[in-house]
């Protein structure tokens, strides 16, 4: 039997792709290709990290205030200093940080209302900035 080895990407619709690719760019120092893409690395991953695929119950208020059908979560290594950043950049940030068994997230609402959990796996260290 053919098994699925990991998540190959995460691909969404949106108003204008190179504008919020560039956001994502210039704001969490996401690794944009020529052609626009972002590929993480499994070197980048830090210890603790993974990848999950989740589906949620139709009804799920988790994905609130957007009222998109899926949110993205993205590692970080500096929890505050990723939610600061984006901020500055014009995201909401929405609800307080969260502390779990699996690590720390975060949350906000990007420039096109997708919203974004922002994950630093237990283990992690921050790095100082």
């Amino acid at each position: 039997m053919a098994k699925a080895l990991g998540i190959g990407g995460v691909f969404f619709k949106c108003e204008d792709p190179k504008k919020l690719t560039a956001w994502y760019e210039k704001w969490l120092g996401v690794p944009v290709d020529p052609e626009g893409y972002v590929s993480f690395k499994p070197a980048t991953i830090p210890p603790g990290g993974y990848t999950v695929w989740g589906p949620f119950k139709k009804a799920t208020k988790y994905f609130d205030p957007s009222d998109k059908p899926f949110m993205i979560n993205l590692t970080v290594d500096d929890l505050e200093g990723a939610l600061a950043q984006v901020a500055e950049g014009g995201a909401e940030v929405v609800g307080e940080i969260e502390e779990g068994e699996y690590g720390r997230f975060g949350w906000f609402m990007d420039p096109e209302g997708n919203k974004v959990e922002l994950w630093m796996p237990m283990g992690s260290v921050s790095r100082e900035s």
